[in-house]
């Protein structure tokens, strides 16, 4: 079954791709940084009744050389029959696309990585008919990195340190590196920072590193005042409206009329205190002006941050 974290562990590569230079780096196999990525359909069924997928499938093209496939599997331990699958993968992709293919299988622990390293063999009687070799990306070739600067630079690499260290005594040195490059990207980039979080977050899951992951981002607002995460941004946004469409509701519901200028003034504010005194206003007050009379600083209504 696909859980969310295998999910996650692939979906880098073909939302990020940029991390695909590093990793080849680390596995001593040179790739262009300038290269182009496209993503490949990973169904390889040939026959219904067998249906195979692979994880992801890119297109590279090297800006150096020719065009290959790269077959992207992820792997949380060790699968019985799981090798043979990939070496059909690897055979049926090259006939189809009549271009080289590499496997790359990410592993998260020791074990499972030594394992997916192969070589793994077919045949008989002293011949070897197929040999296939996995590309493997793991604790023992991913660096470890705990540098702020250094995971800011390349933040793609640094998560995927953080989940191939995830059970080693330096996953919490990573975790806050990458939290501390993710709140300097929230001011960029935003988007991609929320990604990040969101992905650490999903394959981490409720592994110890994953309550470490979450602890970190619960504090993101004391470490930066003022400045929260991206999902605690829109859960207030939300917030927010929800509780001014309360208000209005709750008038409407008591008969209760509410002019256009009294109307904005509520679908306006944006502080959760302040909507949520008008709310408890708005079941007791007999026009909408008494919704605003305890605020001062205005004549006849009040003044609230917007």
């Amino acid at each position: 079954m696909v859980t969310s974290a295998h999910e996650g562990m692939h979906r880098i590569f073909q939302e990020r791709p940029e991390i695909l230079a590093p990793v080849f780096g680390v596995l001593g196999v040179p790739l262009s940084a300038k290269a182009t990525v496209d993503a490949v359909t990973t169904d390889v069924t040939e026959t219904r009744p067998l249906e195979r997928r692979i994880d992801t499938v890119l297109r590279i093209g090297p800006s150096d050389g020719e065009d290959f496939l790269l077959a992207v599997e992820a792997q949380s331990g060790k699968v019985e029959g799981k090798e043979w699958s990939w070496a059909y993968y690897i055979g049926y992709l090259q006939a189809k696309y009549k271009l080289p293919v590499l496997l790359l299988v990410v592993c998260q622990n020791r074990a499972t990585a030594k394992w997916a390293a192969g070589p793994f063999d077919c045949g008989t009687r002293g011949w070897t008919a197929l040999r296939t070799y996995p590309l493997v990306a793991g604790p023992d070739n991913l660096p470890v990195i705990t540098d702020a600067r250094t995971a800011a630079k390349n933040l793609p690499l640094a998560v995927l340190s953080a989940l191939a260290h995830a059970r080693s005594r330096d996953g919490d040195a990573i975790l806050e590196a990458i939290s501390t490059a993710l709140q300097e990207l929230l001011d960029t980039d935003p988007a991609t920072a929320k990604y990040f979080f969101d992905f650490l977050e999903v394959t981490l899951g409720k592994t110890p590193a994953g309550e470490k992951w979450k602890a970190i981002m619960s504090t993101f607002v004391s470490y930066f005042p003022g400045r929260g995460t991206v999902r605690e941004t829109a859960y207030l946004e939300g917030k927010v409206e929800d509780r001014a469409l309360m208000i209005l509701r709750a008038l409407e519901k008591r008969g209760i009329a509410v002019p256009e200028e009294m109307r904005e003034r509520v679908t306006s504010c944006t502080d959760l205190d302040t909507l949520t005194a008008w709310f408890d206003r708005s079941l007791t007050v007999a026009t909408a002006e008494d919704l605003f009379a305890e605020d001062p600083g205005l004549p006849g209504a009040g003044s609230e941050e917007a």
